[in-house]
C-alpha cells in the first residue's frame, strides 16, 4: 500500500487531540480567534479527513469579541468516557506581558455532531488543559500551571486535580507533577495508562523551531515522573532540513489492530526566512511500544514525511476546484469562518444569491469586524469574487482580502473618494506590529464606473502575490505591486517567536466607518488550487 505523505491536516488545523470511538477516529485543532470554535475532523482510516463539526457556535459557550490576535480558543482536548463526549478547551482573554488569562471550560455532547452543552467553568490557572478517564472511574483534570513572577519558570509545570462529574466542579488535592526539563515551556499535557504505568505527553520548547514531544511515567498518577530514553520522542528541533518542522504539540492513538500511532503540531517553512504560510498544521507518525514499555517514533524522533497508514489518501477533493455559491437554504459553507463574534447575523447573511456583509469596525478589529474568509491550505492557489457595493465616501469599503491577523494582510477594496466617486484602493498592513499602520499607495488607486458589478481576483505563487480587477465587460487586469504574501505566516505576525499561532486564510470583507452600516453582496467565490514548485517537499 503506498505510504501517506503529511500533514494528513494540510493549513491551520494545530494543537491535534485525537480520539478513537469504536471504529471512528476524530481529531479536534485550534481555532484561535476564528468562530465557531474548535475544528473537529472525522476518518474511518486515519488517511481521509473530513471537517464534522465547530462545536463552540453560540454565546454561551465561546464569545471572543475583544479577545487579540491569536487569542481564543487554545489547544483543545476531545475524550470519551465510554458513554458521552468531552471537549476541553480555554478561552484565552490576553497572553502578552507578564501575565495571561486564560479561563478553562469543559463542554459535553451524546453525539459527536451536538448538541453540545453550555460550557462548565473549570479553572485559570494556565492553558492547554486535558481531561484523563481513568479506569478506576475517576476523571483527572491537568494543564499547564503558570507563573506570573518567573520563579523560576513562567511555564511553571503540569498540574493535576481531580473532577467531578456530578458537581463539575474539581475536587480534592492539587499537585504539579511535572515541572518538564531544560527544554522549558512545558505544556500541552496528555495523560494515559497502559501497563500499570502513567504516561505524561507533553508539548515542550515553545511551538516554533525548537517544539518537541515530551514523555514521562509514573506507577503512580501523582508521580514521580521519569523522563524517556530519549528524553523527546518526536522533535526538528536539531534537523532544520528537514521537510517537517516545528514537531511538537502531539497525542497518541492506538488502532482496532493494536497500532500505534502519534499526531503532532508541524510546520513547513518556505522562502529562506523560513516562514509557514499554511499556518501550523497536523501530521501522523507511526510508533511502537518497546520491550521497557516505553512508546518510539518509528525512525524517530525526528518525523517522517511519508508514513504507513491503514489506507491510501485520495487527494481529488483537495486539489480540486472551489466554487463558493451562496443560497440561504444551505447557508455557509462550512470551509469558511469569520472572526470573533457570537452574533453573525450582525457581520453577514446568506440570502437572495449572495453573501451579504454588513460593513462594521475597520479590518483588523478585536471586536466586530465584517470578515468572511477560508484557510490558505496550498502554497499556491487563485481566489476570486464579485462584489456589489455602492460606497458613498472613503470610510466605507469592501473587497478581498488575504489575511492573517490586524498586522498582516494584503485587501483590495471597492471603495470611494471623498466626492463620492467610486475608485479600487489596495490596503496593506505588511508586518506592522505594533502599531498597526495600513499603507494605501494614491498610484495604485483606481477610477471605476458608479455602477455595475466589479470582479476582484488575487493570485498567490508561493510567496507572490498579485491582484487584479475587472469591471463588467472587460477581463482581468493586474493592479498593484507584486507583494510578498510570505508575511502572511507565524513568523510575522504580532510577535515574530511565540506569539503568532494561527494561519493564513483568504476571502471577503466590508467596512462602514460612517456606522451606517452599507452593505456589500458577493455572488460567488473561487479558491483554485495550483499546483506549483512550492508544494513539493520530499526531503
Amino acid at each position: 500500500m503506498p505510504l501517506v505523505r503529511n500533514p494528513i491536516l494540510p493549513g491551520f488545523n494545530p494543537d491535534p487531540s485525537i480520539l478513537r470511538v469504536k471504529d471512528d477516529y476524530y481529531i479536534a485543532t485550534s481555532t484561535f480567534e476564528w468562530y465557531a470554535g474548535v475544528q473537529i475532523h472525522h476518518s474511518k482510516d486515519l488517511a481521509n479527513w473530513e471537517l464534522v463539526t465547530r462545536p463552540l457556535s453560540r454565546k454561551s459557550q465561546l464569545d471572543m469579541r475583544g479577545n487579540p490576535d491569536s487569542c481564543g480558543v487554545w489547544a483543545p482536548c476531545l475524550s470519551h468516557d465510554g458513554e458521552k463526549f468531552y471537549l476541553v478547551y480555554t478561552d484565552v482573554k490576553r497572553k502578552d506581558g507578564s501575565f495571561k488569562d486564560t479561563p478553562n471550560y469543559i463542554v459535553t455532547a451524546d453525539h459527536i455532531e451536538g448538541p453540545w452543552s453550555d460550557p462548565f467553568y473549570v479553572n485559570s490557572s494556565g492553558f492547554d488543559p486535558s481531561l484523563f478517564h481513568n479506569d478506576d472511574g475517576k476523571k483527572w483534570f491537568v494543564n499547564m500551571l503558570q507563573d506570573h513572577r518567573r520563579r523560576p519558570r513562567s511555564f511553571a509545570g503540569i498540574r493535576l486535580q481531580e473532577w467531578d462529574p456530578k458537581s463539575h466542579q474539581l475536587v480534592g488535592p492539587t499537585k504539579t507533577i511535572f515541572h518538564g526539563t531544560e527544554l522549558d515551556l512545558v505544556e500541552g499535557p496528555h495523560l494515559y495508562k497502559r501497563n500499570g504505568w502513567y504516561y505524561l505527553l507533553t508539548a515542550e520548547g515553545g511551538t516554533a523551531y525548537e517544539h518537541a514531544c515530551t514523555l514521562a511515567r509514573s506507577r503512580n498518577i501523582w508521580g514521580p515522573y521519569e523522563l524517556h530514553p530519549q528524553k523527546h520522542i518526536l522533535t526538528s528541533k536539531d534537523a532544520p532540513l528537514t521537510a517537517l518542522q516545528k514537531a511538537g504539540h502531539g497525542d497518541i492513538i492506538e488502532t482496532p489492530e493494536g497500532k500505534t500511532y502519534l499526531v503532532h503540531l508541524t510546520g513547513r517553512p518556505t522562502t529562506q526566512n523560513r516562514r509557514c504560510v499554511l499556518g501550523r498544521e497536523t501530521a501522523i507518525q507511526e510508533a511502537y511500544w518497546s520491550d521497557d514499555d516505553w512508546l518510539y517514533i518509528k525512525d524517530g524522533p525526528v518525523p517522517s514525511l511519508y508514513v504507513d497508514l491503514p489506507a491510501t489518501r485520495d487527494d481529488t477533493a483537495y486539489w480540486a476546484e472551489q466554487n463558493y455559491t451562496f443560497s440561504a437554504r444551505a447557508g455557509l459553507h462550512k470551509d469558511f469562518q469569520w472572526l470573533r463574534t457570537p452574533e453573525p447575523e450582525r457581520i453577514f447573511n446568506v440570502k437572495d444569491g449572495e453573501l451579504q456583509l454588513t460593513g462594521r469596525e475597520a479590518i483588523g478589529s478585536w471586536f466586530e469586524q465584517a470578515l468572511v474568509a477560508r484557510r490558505q491550505t496550498h502554497f499556491s492557489y487563485d481566489a476570486e469574487t464579485t462584489i456589489s457595493f455602492s460606497p458613498t465616501d472613503e470610510r466605507q469599503f469592501a473587497g478581498l482580502t488575504a489575511y492573517y491577523c490586524r498586522f498582516n494582510f494584503f485587501y483590495l477594496t471597492v471603495t470611494a473618494h471623498a466626492d463620492g466617486n467610486r475608485e479600487l484602493l489596495i490596503l496593506t498592513s505588511e508586518m506592522s506590529w505594533p502599531d498597526g499602520n495600513v499603507k494605501m499607495p494614491l498610484a495604485d488607486s483606481v477610477k471605476i464606473p458608479q455602477e455595475g458589478k466589479v470582479k476582484l481576483a488575487l493570485s498567490i505563487r508561493g510567496k507572490a502575490l498579485q491582484f487584479s480587477y475587472a469591471v463588467e465587460g472587460d477581463k482581468l487586469r493586474e493592479i498593484g505591486p507584486v507583494y510578498d504574501a510570505s508575511i502572511l505566516s507565524d513568523e510575522c505576525g504580532g510577535h515574530q517567536a511565540h506569539g503568532s499561532f494561527t494561519g493564513a486564510f483568504v476571502g471577503v470583507a466590508a467596512s462602514d466607518l460612517n456606522g451606517t452600516e452599507t452593505k456589500a453582496g458577493f455572488d460567488y467565490f473561487i479558491y483554485r488550487p495550483v499546483e506549483h514548485e512550492s508544494d513539493r517537499y520530499d526531503i
